[in-house]
């Protein structure tokens, strides 16, 4: 059997919501091992003051597996 915990994260671009989400990623991937689904559960724009697109944000949820101890 296995264990596994979901985790929301969000990742920002200047440029897409994929490159959003794949900020996310790698930097989930950086301190969490063993991932293994990534669902995207939000998408939004951040606005400047005058309606300027800032940065497109993707909120993921991830999971990962425990390890035994």
């Amino acid at each position: 059997m296995s264990v596994y915990r979901v985790t929301e994260v969000i990742g920002t671009s200047a440029t897409s919501w994929e490159d959003a989400a794949k900020e996310a990623l790698a930097a989930t991937a950086g301190s969490l091992r063993d991932l293994r689904v990534a669902e995207v559960v939000k998408l939004d724009i951040a606005l400047t003051a005058d309606g300027q697109v800032e940065a497109y944000r993707a909120k993921l949820n991830i999971s990962f597996k425990y390890d035994k101890a």
